[in-house]
């Protein structure tokens, strides 16, 4: 049987490797995107969990939501990234300054 502890135990576990996804690799764009939307899944997990635990739908909506917005995000996050790798022939960030106003 798994309890509310669980589900915790593995939304911070995957919240924490999309965080370490950020600061240990800066360079690449696509891994950026995806330690993000990493972070998104383990907070979306927390809202099912806790709404399950309370017996109330209100997170489950609420993930719905997020999940709009996250693949909104990636879609436009990815089209971003293809029309600059077009141009430029990098997704480095660090080769990306130029792009400053």
């Amino acid at each position: 049987m798994l309890s509310l502890t669980h589900y915790l135990i593995l939304g911070a576990i995957l919240f924490s490797i999309g965080v370490a996804g950020i600061f240990l690799n800066r360079k690449n764009l696509i891994v950026l995107l995806m330690s993000i939307e990493l972070m998104l899944l383990a907070v979306n997990i927390n809202f099912v969990a806790f709404s399950h635990y309370m017996h109330n739908i209100a997170g489950q909506v609420f993930v719905f939501f997020i999940l709009t917005v996250a693949a909104a995000e990636s879609a436009i996050g990815l089209a971003i990234l293809v029309a600059m790798f077009r141009n430029l022939r990098t997704i480095h960030v660090d080769d990306l300054d130029n792009l400053k106003g």
